[in-house]
């Protein structure tokens, strides 16, 4: 059993940047691939970015790429989602997951097998 906490959430104006996080617990940490999705009100959850295990391969979805950036440290157990030049319209519920097998595909939330319970991430105009 894997558990998930997110952190790093909050207000932030448009242009502005966070960097979520998400500490996880277990001693196989580096052999999950790590994904972040998101959640808008009445829309559907949405993959944000992956990355695999060894941090050698990363995706990112294309609505994202040149602004938000995954990394992990598998020595804190922790993956990371830097987001900048945010916008309103990533306003939206932010999910860590993982997955005990190479997702494919990564943006697909079905194949990840554990789940944080979110922190909120609301970008004012």
């Amino acid at each position: 059993q894997v558990q998930l906490v997110e952190s790093g959430g909050g207000l932030v104006q448009a242009g502005g940047s966070l960097r979520l996080s998400c500490a996880a617990s277990g001693r196989t940490f580096s052999s999950y691939t790590m994904g972040w999705f998101r959640q808008a009100p009445g829309k559907e959850r949405e993959s944000v970015a992956a990355i695999a295990g060894s941090g050698g391969i990363t995706y990112i979805a294309n609505s994202m790429k040149g602004r938000f950036t995954i990394s992990r440290d598998n020595a804190k157990s922790t993956v990371y989602l830097q987001m900048s030049n945010l916008k309103p319209e990533d306003t939206a519920v932010y999910y860590c997951a993982a997955a005990i097998r190479t997702p494919r595909p990564y943006a697909s939330p079905t194949e990840y097998d554990y789940w944080g319970q979110g922190t909120q991430v609301t970008v004012s105009s």
